[in-house]
């Protein structure tokens, strides 16, 4: 037999050994065998939680959580661990041998989720209580959320103060900040990674861009936090700013904490990326004051029609039923007691004739009179999606608003056990058109401590939701304490391109 003939057959039977191979191994289900993209749980969520205070009054309360899913729960880990205090702007070579000597402590969780479907708490007193680098994989990652509230009764932004801890990213909006003489709004910046991250701030006010050099630059040292305060970014106080943080290398964590002298303070949280139709849920029905903060980031002007979403539907407040936006120029309109005693939430649409122009937003809400008042912002929220999740709510005192600004919807809302016991209770509601539906929170049964909220989307349109913790009696000394977190899909599936099996590639 021929030496070509011999090449042919053991060609010939390699490439069967290798299409053997690849039967073998694709799977009966799935992209590969069906052709199409598939969603399939993530493997990996990072979460970052801003240092909560410098008060030594201040009592934090950290929570974690991971949803219940079809994912094997055999394996898998989800800590949060202290990141490094670091000052603005300082290089990560002069922090290096602090940050050596700190090491073995990061390395041990402050907070770890153990299962599924059960949350963790702990607690920190003072100003000592850290900023948190988090990270879960396998069963523990799709869905992973993780929160701190923390109550102080004195001093500046004195109140209940509440932040959903966040994954890092690049660029972030936060309408509705201030440098007005008696506020100190501070932006945390916080670094998860292992290299420095490079920031710029930018900040716009009623007349456009304010100059600042100081913004430009900012180093965050590899895992660890760095406050800064925005008044130091600009020499005339403005009441009204709208804030631009980008990532020009690494990426970031950030939100900034605003503290009033006298309406208290909250975290206020970045805005939902630019769009031309903005929600902002869960304004409560005892607010008596809204102020709406509006911004407009591309070239062209913005013209937008505003409506209140409430229980019996949808009307536009009287005298401010239309908001026009300059371009590059914060806006910001006093709604007064709107909701006027009913829960509802904003919805900000193009007019007719002003096209689509993208636009971020926020309200600061008061509650209380006097010196009793105390104040939470909503930024503009992105959908519930498939699934989301917010932790930390209590037997009482806990509020959660779903919004469908477009068609009607269905959700699923899930009460997960709570932190020292008990068992998880669901129920679904029916949320109207144009309507906010203040819904009645099924409590797990035997509840101890805190507990989950999980919402899920069943059918119809989008829905936007939000939570508020409230806090009264002694504990909150008299004053009307409350805070209010968004709930967004917490991106728990990801889209696998499909793939198979190509014998091509064997016979070039």
């Amino acid at each position: 037999m021929k030496r070509t003939t011999l090449s042919l057959i053991a060609a010939g039977a390699a490439l069967a050994a290798v299409t053997s191979v690849a039967a073998v191994a694709a799977p009966e289900a799935g992209p590969a065998a069906t052709g199409k993209a598939a969603q399939q749980p993530v493997e990996r969520t990072s979460l970052l939680c801003p240092a909560p205070s410098s008060s030594e009054l201040a009592e934090t309360t950290y929570t974690a959580f991971t949803p219940k899913t079809e994912v094997s729960a055999d394996s898998g880990t989800a800590a949060l661990v202290p990141a490094a205090r670091s000052l603005a702007g300082k290089d990560d070579k002069d922090d290096k041998d602090g940050e050596d000597g700190k090491k073995g402590e990061e390395e041990k969780p402050f907070l770890a989720v153990k299962k599924q479907g059960a949350p963790v708490t702990a607690e920190e007193n003072g100003s000592g209580a850290p900023a948190l680098i988090g990270l879960a994989e396998g069963s523990l990652a799709p869905g992973w959320s993780a929160q701190q509230t923390t109550h102080f009764t004195a001093g500046a932004g004195r109140g209940l103060h509440g932040a959903v801890c966040s994954a890092p990213d690049t660029d972030f909006w936060f309408p509705g900040a201030s440098t007005a003489e008696d506020r100190s709004d501070y932006l945390h910046l916080t670094n998860p990674d292992d290299a420095a991250a490079v920031v710029d701030i930018e900040l716009y006010g009623k007349d456009g861009a304010l100059d600042s050099e100081v913004g430009e630059g900012i180093q965050v040292p590899p895992r660890s936090s760095v406050p800064v305060l925005l008044s130091t970014l600009t020499g005339k106080p403005q009441t009204n700013l709208t804030v631009h943080v980008t990532a020009r290398s690494g990426r970031v964590a950030a939100a900034v904490q605003a503290l009033d002298q006298k309406v208290g303070g909250d975290w206020l949280t970045p805005s939902a990326e630019p769009s031309a139709s903005v929600v902002l849920p869960g304004i409560p029905k005892d607010a008596t004051a809204v102020r709406l903060v509006a911004f407009a980031p591309g070239s062209a002007d913005a013209d937008l029609k505003v409506s209140l979403a409430g229980p019996n539907g949808s009307l536009s407040p009287a005298g401010n039923e239309t908001l026009h936006l300059k371009s590059g120029m914060t806006t910001a309109v006093d709604l007064a007691d709107v909701t006027r005693g009913e829960p509802g939430s904003l919805v900000l649409t193009p007019t007719g004739d002003s096209g689509d122009t993208p636009v971020v937003a926020a309200v600061r809400v008061i509650r209380g009179k006097g010196a009793e008042q105390e104040s939470a912002f909503i930024p503009a929220a992105r959908p519930v999606g498939d699934r989301a999740t917010v932790t930390g709510n209590g037997a009482k005192g806990t509020y959660l608003s779903l919004t469908a600004p477009g068609k009607a919807a269905k959700v699923r809302v899930t009460a997960s056990a709570g932190t020292g016991g008990g068992t998880a209770a669901t129920k679904t509601y029916s949320v109207g058109a144009g309507r906010t539906l203040a819904a009645d929170i099924p409590l797990p049964d035997s509840l101890k401590g805190t507990y989950a909220l999980t919402v899920e989307t069943v059918s119809g349109g989008p829905v936007h939701a939000s939570r508020t913790l409230t806090l009264s009696g002694a504990a909150a000394d008299g004053i009307s304490m409350f805070t209010v977190q968004n709930l967004t899909d917490d991106r728990g599936t990801v889209t696998v391109p499909a793939a198979r099996p190509e014998m091509g590639v064997l016979l070039d």
